[in-house]
């Protein structure tokens, strides 16, 4: 299990390299809920979200020899520039596994951080057996893009930021994919702020972390589909659930309200979000959640293109 200590670790080791993201003051969704709401604006990272945190961790971590023989990850595009991020910060090889629908914007940002693109499939299953060929193949690491100690630790930073920027907070919402953000936030938050409310949001088509809590134990799921691209895996992480069980609760929001928090957070707030890092403004927009205190809602990323919002437009009515 992750601990405070190595949040704290990752912590130091992100100085100079990470910066920490602004905490906004949102009175518009104020008047929504009764209670303070902020914005944990990841999107303002260099790669457009919270994934530098982790993958700069995990690759900091590594030994000098598996350092110089490289990484490689599979990942639908955020966690892929991050870790081309980290690679080239660090002097090393990043090869990037990704879907062949991986939006444009992704694409290219992997490849302006020095990253190597290689397309298998549309889901994460697809991307993980061409992953594990290459990396036996050419003796490369792979670091996961979320089921790993370094991840978590690394995202959990960001639960260190919202406390120390609100102390007095309430609850604390992020969207959960496989779950090495709420997971790390999650073990920073019952550290330092236990009196929390820690709140998962899926879109309802990709709902692993509610069946995953339901069955006490991490389900395969048949499909998962969404416009929010980054929050599609088939199954919530092994150790990130083991993180999250008994800690944390779900909710899900329908596809029209993230399209809806989508457009609000890009033209009335001004935050270029993606759909994935909207969902959890289309909780409290929709009214499926009900904070009861002050409320940080995590904006966890926003790189998207011109493709995408548009693919949103059918939702407005």
């Amino acid at each position: 299990m992750v601990t405070l200590e190595d949040i704290r670790e990752a912590a130091k080791g992100l100085v100079g390299v990470v910066e920490p993201t602004p905490l906004v003051h949102m009175p518009d969704l104020d008047a929504t809920v009764g209670h303070p709401v902020y914005l944990k604006l990841e999107n303002k990272h260099a790669t457009g979200a919270f994934k530098m945190r982790g993958a700069v961790t995990a690759v900091r971590r590594l030994s000098p020899e598996l350092r110089r023989a490289g990484v490689l990850t599979y990942s639908s595009g955020n966690h892929g520039q991050a870790l081309a991020f980290a690679a080239q910060r660090l002097g090393v090889r990043a090869v990037i596994v990704m879907p062949e629908t991986a939006p444009t914007a992704k694409v290219e940002g992997v490849k302006r951080w020095g990253g190597e693109t290689v397309f298998a499939g549309t889901t994460s299953e697809h991307r993980y057996d061409k992953a594990l060929e290459i990396a036996e193949a050419e003796g490369l690491t792979v670091i996961p893009p979320f089921d790993h100690h370094d991840i978590i630790a690394g995202q959990g930073t960001a639960g260190l930021e919202i406390v120390e920027q609100l102390p007095e907070v309430a609850h604390v919402v992020f969207p959960v994919g496989g779950g090495g953000l709420a997971a790390g936030v999650t073990t920073a938050l019952l550290a330092l702020r236990p009196d929390a409310k820690l709140t998962g949001v899926e879109p309802e088509g990709a709902a692993g972390f509610g069946a995953a809590l339901q069955a006490g134990k991490p389900v395969r799921l048949d499909r998962t589909e969404s416009i929010a691209d980054g929050l599609l895996p088939l199954s919530v992480g092994t150790i990130t659930f083991n993180h999250l069980r008994g800690r944390a609760d779900a909710v899900t929001v329908s596809e029209a309200a993230i399209a809806e928090a989508t457009f609000w957070l890009r033209g009335d707030a001004g935050v270029m979000t993606e759909p994935s890092g909207a969902v959890t403004t289309a909780a409290v927009r929709s009214g499926v959640i009900h904070p009861e205190g002050p409320t940080v809602l995590i904006v966890s990323g926003g790189n998207t293109d011109n493709k995408v919002l548009e693919s949103l437009a059918k939702f407005k009515s």
